[in-house]
């Protein structure tokens, strides 16, 4: 463990933070963070940025975000986090719809999660984490320096959507797709 890792991880145990090394939760498989879910923004003048994520179903959460100056858009993502068959978790980023990158957990928390990639040029860690009811996104080398740091707020309050609507149930003639693995 790096010693940057280890003086987070104690400063987390000593402000009472329940923080999980990968290594140490092989046990049990990781839990995908259900609290990272919902349409996130962020506006600093005329930059902005959202970010968007879906429950957790069937093994998968789905990301997209982009970014943006104005009227123009400058980078765009699509992301996912996929339970792996043997319990860790893998965080796999697609910027402007390249080939995906994997990023393997190395930390979790009841409201935190990270996520590293040591041979990825850069980003090479990946953190989420809640402060209330912001979100904060970072990306960063895996010292943690050159890190670029994201504060949305929540698009839409939970508590003032409205119902979903009901689903149709499947009927016999519908046919069911093939699942898939992840990657």
């Amino acid at each position: 463990m790096n010693f940057v890792r280890a003086v987070l991880l104690a400063t987390f145990t000593a402000a009472g933070l329940a923080i999980t090394p990968a290594a140490a939760a092989q046990d049990k498989p990781a839990e995908l963070p259900a609290w990272l879910a919902g349409a996130w923004e962020m506006q600093d003048g005329a930059a902005w940025s959202d970010e968007y994520w879906t429950l957790p179903r069937g093994g998968v959460m789905i990301g997209v975000a982009r970014t943006g100056f104005a009227s123009r858009l400058e980078m765009w993502e699509t992301t996912r986090i996929v339970a792996l068959p043997d319990g860790r978790l893998s965080y796999f980023a697609q910027p402007r719809g390249v080939a995906p990158t994997e990023f393997t957990m190395a930390l979790q928390g009841p409201d935190s999660i990270e996520f590293t990639n040591a041979s990825n040029p850069f980003p090479q860690r990946i953190r989420y984490w809640r402060q209330g009811q912001l979100l904060v996104a970072e990306v960063s080398n895996i010292d943690g320096s050159g890190a670029v740091r994201w504060s949305y707020r929540p698009l839409v309050n939970p508590a003032e959507e409205p119902a979903s609507p009901t689903l149709p149930s499947r009927s016999e003639g519908d046919r069911e797709l093939p699942a898939v693995d992840g990657k």
